[in-house]
C-alpha cells in the first residue's frame, strides 16, 4: 500500500460537478493498493496516518497528530501510485491492485481510519473520475509505502 499525504487547509473532491467529500484543515490521503497487502498494511497504514506528527505546536514545531489537532480526513483511492514507468513513455499500472482487490481494502482502510480517528472520514469514489482539490498547508506532503516502512 502506498499512500501520499497532505496536510491541508482544505481539501475537496468532485464527481460528475458535485462534491462528494470535504475538509477543513486536516489530511488528504491519496491511497494506492497492491494485490498482496495485508490487513496488517491496512493497520500500519492507517496507524501511522493518524499519529504522523506534521501539524505545529505552540512553539512552531511539527510535533502534533491529526489526532491531536481534531484535523479532519479526506481519503481518495488513487491506483496510479503503483504507476510503472520503467518502459517506454506510457506508465503501466499492472502493481496495482484490481478493483476486486482494491475495493474492500479501501473500504477496510477508511473503517480502521475513522476508528483510529474517533469520527467519519470523507472519501471520493472508487474508480469514479474524481477532480480533487486542496490547499496544502506548509507545503507538507509525505509519501509512504507499507512494504519498505518509510
Amino acid at each position: 500500500m502506498r499512500l501520499v499525504i497532505q496536510r491541508v487547509t482544505r481539501a475537496s473532491v468532485e464527481i460528475e460537478k458535485k462534491v462528494k467529500g470535504e475538509i477543513g484543515p486536516g489530511l488528504l490521503l491519496l491511497a494506492g493498493f497492491c494485490p498482496d497487502d495485508t490487513p496488517e498494511d491496512l493497520k500500519w497504514m492507517a496507524s501511522k496516518a493518524v499519529q504522523l506528527r506534521i501539524f505545529s505546536d505552540s512553539e512552531d514545531k511539527m510535533n502534533l497528530s491529526v489526532q491531536d489537532v481534531g484535523g479532519d480526513l479526506l481519503v481518495v483511492s488513487q491506483f496510479t501510485l503503483f504507476a510503472s514507468t520503467k518502459k517506454g513513455n506510457r506508465p503501466s499500472y499492472i502493481n496495482a491492485a484490481p478493483p476486486a482487490v482494491a475495493i474492500p481494502l479501501y473500504g477496510q482502510f477508511v473503517a480502521l481510519l475513522e476508528a483510529a480517528l474517533g469520527k467519519k472520514v470523507q472519501t471520493g469514489e472508487f474508480g469514479a473520475d474524481m477532480k480533487v482539490s486542496l490547499l496544502n498547508d506548509g507545503p507538507v506532503t509525505i509519501v509512504i509505502d507499507s512494504k519498505n516502512k518509510e
